[in-house]
Order: C-alpha cells, then sequence, then structure tokens
C-alpha cells in the first residue's frame, strides 16, 4: 500500500463515521501527518479539528498553529472523560494507550465514546505498535495498515536524504547509480521511520553511497527485521558443493531457479518443500543451500516465538511476520524443527491449531516467491493436514548417508580445516562411520582437531579415526525410532539422495 492509498483509505473510513480506528505501526510522525491531512486539510469531506494525546503531554491540538496543549489531560482516564464529555467534533489520536486498557473504567469510557458518535462526532484514533482491544470494544473498531513504502516512496526517501545532506555540506553525495538501486530495493519490507534511518546512516556516514556502504545497511536491517525474535535474517547461506548427498534434492532446487532469477518470467514461484529426516543428516544445510541456489535471502522462522499468551496476538504475530517475508520476496523461509510448533491433538481448538490453519491458508494461497523449507525429525508430532499433497510441493526424506556421501561429507569438512584425506584413509573412516550421520562425522573432525592441537601433532586422519571409534551414533542408540521413521518415509516420501 503507498501513502497515496493509504490516504485514501485513511479518509474513507474517517467519512464513514468510524467511531473508533486502531493503527499498529512504528510510523508515528507518517500516521500523525496523514490524519491530520484527511481530517482537517483541505481535501477533507468535513473538516475537523485533530487533538494528540501522549501521557507525557496530555492533549495537544494539530491542525492549528496554535497547537494549545492541555496538560490537565495527561492522565488516560481524564483526557477520555474530556472527550466524552466534549461537544465539539473531532478526531483524537491517542499514542500508546495500550498499557492501560486493562482498567474497566477506561474500557467503558471507550465505549461511552463510541456509542455517543451520533451526538457528538468524535473520532478516536489509537495508535500504538501492538494493541489489541478489550472484547467489549473491538466491535466498535475498525484497523487500519498503514502498509510498507513501495519503491517509488523508498527512492523519494533516499533521494531527501541525499537532498538533506547537500543542503548541510554544501557539496553532492558521492554515489554510483547501482548502489542507489540496491540501497532502495534493500529498503523493502521495513517502515518508513525505519528506511529514512537506514538511508541516513548509509549517506551520512562519509557523505557518499557505494558498493562498501551495503553490508552496513544490511546487517542494520537484519537487526530491525530480528528485533521481535520471529523472523531473523539468516547472513549465510551455502553453496550445493558444502552439501553433501541429497542429488535428487539438488536437482529439484535447480530446475526451480528460474523462477527466481528472472530468467524465466512465465514460471509460477514454487511453494516450498518439507524435509523430514535423521536428525544430524543435513536438513538444515539444506535449507541454506536452498537460499544459495536461488540466490536470495534467508530469513529464519522461529515459530515458538510466535506464540503469545494473550488472545488474538499469537495470529497477529504470525500475520505480522509472513507479511513482512511477502514484502522481502523473492526469499526463502526456513522453519526448523516445524513439528514443536504446529503439533496438535487432535481435540485441540486453540492457538496452535489456530495457528496451523492461518499458516497452512498463506501456505496454499500465497502468490508471492517466497519458498518455505519447513524441517522435521518426528514425523508421529506432525499433524496430517501439513504432510498431505498439496501444502508443499514435495516432502524429501532426508536419510543416513550412504558410503559415498560420507565420503564426500569427510572431504568437505576436512578441507575446511585443512585436512586432505589419502584414498586409504579415506576408504577406511568411510567404512567406520557406517550409521553416522552428517554432524556426526562433522564432529568427530571437529574434537579430532582439539586432540592433536593438544598432542601438539597436525591434524591427520588417524586422530580423526580415534574420534569416530570412540563414537556411538545416534542411529545405534536410538535404533527403534529410527527405524520406525525409515519405514513410515519409504512409501510416503521422495529420497533426498
Amino acid at each position: 500500500m503507498t501513502t497515496s492509498d493509504s490516504r485514501k483509505d485513511l479518509a474513507a473510513l474517517v467519512a464513514s463515521r468510524v467511531p473508533m480506528i486502531v493503527v499498529e505501526t512504528r510510523d508515528e510522525v507518517l500516521i500523525l501527518d496523514l490524519i491530520t491531512s484527511v481530517a482537517a486539510g483541505p481535501e477533507a469531506f468535513v473538516p475537523l479539528p485533530v487533538f494528540r494525546w501522549t501521557i507525557t503531554e496530555g492533549l495537544r491540538r494539530l491542525d492549528t498553529d496554535l497547537q494549545s496543549v492541555q496538560a490537565h489531560n495527561a492522565q488516560p482516564i481524564d483526557v477520555l472523560r474530556s472527550i466524552r464529555d466534549t461537544t465539539v467534533p473531532g478526531v483524537y489520536v491517542l499514542l500508546d494507550l495500550h498499557p492501560f486498557l486493562d482498567d474497566p473504567v477506561n474500557v467503558r469510557l471507550l465505549k461511552d465514546i463510541c456509542q455517543g458518535y451520533e451526538r457528538v462526532a468524535r473520532t478516536l484514533v489509537l495508535v500504538s505498535y501492538g494493541l489489541s482491544l478489550p472484547a467489549e470494544v473491538e466491535h466498535l473498531a475498525a484497523r487500519f495498515d498503514i502498509g510498507f513504502p513501495d519503491r517509488a516512496e523508498r527512492r523519494a526517501i533516499v533521494d531527501a536524504t541525499a537532498a538533506a545532506w547537500r543542503a548541510s555540506h554544501g557539496r553532492t553525495v558521492t554515489a554510483d547509480p547501482r548502489s542507489v538501486d540496491l540501497l532502495v530495493e534493500n529498503l523493502r519490507g521495513l517502515s518508513r521511520g525505519d528506511a529514512t534511518r537506514l538511508a541516513r546512516s548509509a549517506i551520512y556516514n562519509d557523505g557518499a553511497l557505494l558498493p562498501a556502504d551495503l553490508p552496513v545497511v544490511m546487517k542494520a536491517k537484519h537487526e530491525i527485521l530480528s528485533r521481535d525474535g520471529i523472523l531473523n535474517y539468516e547472513l549465510e547461506t551455502v553453496e550445493l558443493g558444502d552439501l553433501g548427498g541429497m542429488a535428487h534434492l539438488k536437482t529439484w532446487l535447480d530446475r526451480r531457479r528460474p523462477a527466481f532469477d528472472g530468467s524465466a518470467p512465465g514460471l509460477e514461484p514454487p511453494k516450498g518443500v518439507l524435509l523430514l529426516g535423521v536428525q544430524g543428516c543435513g536438513k538444515s544445510v539444506a535449507a541454506k543451500a536452498a537460499a544459495g541456489v536461488f540466490g536470495v535471502p534467508l530469513l529464519r522462522l522461529d515459530m515458538s516465538a510466535v506464540h503469545d499468551k494473550y488472545v488474538g496476538e499469537s495470529e497477529r504475530n504470525l500475520r505480522e511476520t509472513l507479511a513482512t517475508a511477502e514484502l522481502l520476496a523473492p526469499c526463502v523461509m526456513w522453519i526448523d524443527e516445524i513439528e514443536k510448533a504446529v503439533a496438535t491433538s487432535s481435540s485441540e481448538s486453540g492457538p496452535s491449531s489456530r495457528l496451523l490453519g492461518s499458516f497452512l491458508t498463506w501456505l496454499a494461497e500465497k502468490t508471492v516467491a517466497v519458498f518455505v523449507v519447513a524441517t522435521a525429525n518426528d514425523i508421529t508430532a506432525l499433524p496430517p493436514e501439513l504432510i498431505r499433497k498439496g501444502r508443499f510441493d514435495e516432502i524429501f526424506f532426508v536419510d543416513l548417508p550412504t558410503a559415498e556421501v560420507r565420503a564426500d561429507i569427510l572431504r568437505i569438512h576436512g578441507a575446511k580445516r585443512g585436512l586432505t584425506f589419502a584414498d586409504a584413509d579415506l576408504a577406511t573412516l568411510t567404512s567406520a562411520t557406517v550409521g553416522f550421520s552428517g554432524a556426526e562425522i562433522e564432529q568427530a573432525i571437529v574434537s579430532a582437531t582439539y586432540t592433536a592441537h593438544g598432542l601438539r601433532e597436525p591434524l591427520r586422519a588417524s586422530h580423526v579415526l580415534t574420534e569416530v571409534l570412540a563414537t556411538q551414533p545416534l542411529s545405534v542408540v536410538m535404533t527403534e525410532p529410527i527405524a520406525e521413521l525409515r519405514q513410515w518415509a519409504a512409501t510416503r516420501t521422495v529420497p533426498a539422495g
């Protein structure tokens, strides 16, 4: 939604005589400007006075130069009583009222104001980053989504920031067109306030906008996206060469690359894959490899962080998170151990069930290029509606690595630590690691580096073999559960390897 669209929608809400409007946003300056424009500006249907309330300043009028302040109305109960008793129509913007909505007196006053709208046209606009209304007044309110800036607005933000720097420093910002375009693109999915701050940090640092400035912007963007702990921007992806085995999965991903790189615009973006399998066999690495193959950002969704103790908040968290992912498209969204977040009993109708329903609906109906990679270890905890065909494009089973794959994994992780295996050593280690997962093989090599360091010797294959022989793999410790998992997957999934 652009600023122009936001203005039209907000004007329609004010003109439709809705007694209370709820806006969840961090962009207080923008929403105050929009409200003042649509309610008191020259295009207003019926010009109305606009007031802003904060607990620190009380009630202040915004649409006149006088900007009179009513400090005696600083407390929520006082300002709500004042609004209830006034005979003057107007728009009252209440900033950060949400901590006081658990007071029954304040709830009653809100209800009185809304129900008295026909007598005096007072429109309440509640603005907070997160706001859940009490059930008593929820039906009296309409919610307004301010949206994120589109590309043209993001470009205008960058241009305005550059112009401000030029005005204060007396010279033009040094910039190349490619870096400007990339900055505009990287600001996607951020609020106007956040986009402005990132553009300012990139330009004001040295009066230049060059390729070297972009990693700083991306790092700051990662921090912004990760501040609620739900959607995290993963900086590191991996190439297919870093993923041992999984030939079928690699081919499958490679064939879908054109849907992301723009070489085949007619292709529909794939929905995603569900990776089931034995723990430590590379499912997480495969998720990172998918982002590397497609050449797009990798987001990690922490479904456990979506849950909130307040009614309706979990669903709102998920809705906002998925909307943010769509704005960052094209991207890969990785959900690790999804069974821990969506497991529900057959009779459950609580938050977990509603979250699962919302997620599955989004997964089935999304049309943007957000490729979902969900991983799971315990198929018994997965609800049937998640694993039926049609939810994901494919369900792959990641099994214990074969001898060829184990050799590949040994080479990959040995090379990362400066160790090249001779053919004979590689054959010995491959035989010794039957039943080992990829993670267990990697850990054996890591442990060997400590052993070699402690002995003051260069890392050798013999150190790795010693660690392997001292390890009892998970496939032995948990033989029965893993056997059941492999038997279940044999007729229900596609082998990743």
